[in-house]
């Protein structure tokens, strides 16, 4: 079987803004609140919002006090997010770039990678971006990866979703590949009449598969917990991955 296709400028672009944004801006300051607590984040802190996407979250740490810097590698994300800065009069610092090519060594006291924004890569690289990470933090500084649960989502895998706007479709048609642990998405947008294609997967991960690759990237200790900060569990809708350097 071939490799399954990930069109990343396809998927995010201002489609997925479109039909998302409402739905993540109205869950992003209780978002924040989790990622508040669970890092144990305190203002004046130094912070990288890694795949910081239009900046939902790191504008709001911005807001409560932290040093805050937002990678991506989609330009218009990054316009999104300055303009939400500037409508809440914070300072980010958004970068475009590579989170397989991070710039910085031992600059950070936290990263966050929020809303399945990992996986993107085959293996070897996305423990490339782990490497990186904890290259970039300081020395305690502790990363948090907020993913899908892979027991959860087994148990309550749907092949098909719709998210209908105004009359235009977002339709997912999805199938669970076990033998590369990866949910493939042919993802169809119907939107002012015109119907494009968009190939994209979720590799997905057990907590002990990332456990052991941050580990081998040089964190020292790695725990994993739900969205309500309890130990992570299979009814867990959420699974996050907190990992001290």
């Amino acid at each position: 079987m071939s490799e399954p296709t990930f069109d990343a400028e396809g998927l995010f672009d201002e489609d997925y803004l479109y039909f998302y944004a409402d739905q993540l801006e109205a869950v992003s300051d209780s978002d924040a609140e989790l990622i508040w607590q669970l890092v144990e984040l305190e203002p004046g802190m130094e912070v990288l919002d890694l795949a910081c996407g239009h900046g939902r979250i790191a504008n709001r740490l911005a807001q409560r006090g932290c040093r805050v810097t937002g990678l991506d590698s989609s330009p218009l994300f990054l316009q999104s997010a300055r303009r939400d800065a500037d409508a809440r009069a914070v300072t980010v610092n958004y970068v475009r770039g590579d989170m397989r090519r991070l710039a910085w060594i031992g600059r950070f006291d936290r990263i966050i990678n929020w809303f399945s924004a990992f996986g993107y890569f085959d293996d070897a690289t996305n423990q490339q971006v782990l490497a990186q990470a904890s290259a970039a933090l300081k020395p305690g500084g502790l990363l948090a990866i907020d993913l899908r649960n892979y027991l959860e989502d087994c148990r309550r895998f749907a092949p098909s979703s719709v998210i209908e706007r105004d009359g235009d479709f977002l339709i997912d048609q999805r199938r669970l590949d076990l033998l590369t642990s990866r949910i493939v998405v042919d993802r169809a947008i119907v939107r002012d009449g015109q119907t494009r294609h968009v190939p994209y997967f979720v590799r997905m991960f057990t907590y002990t598969e990332l456990r052991d690759w941050l580990l081998a990237a040089g964190f020292a200790s790695v725990s994993g917990y739900g969205p309500d900060q309890n130990p992570l569990s299979i009814d867990s809708r959420r699974m996050i991955v907190v990992a001290r350097r």
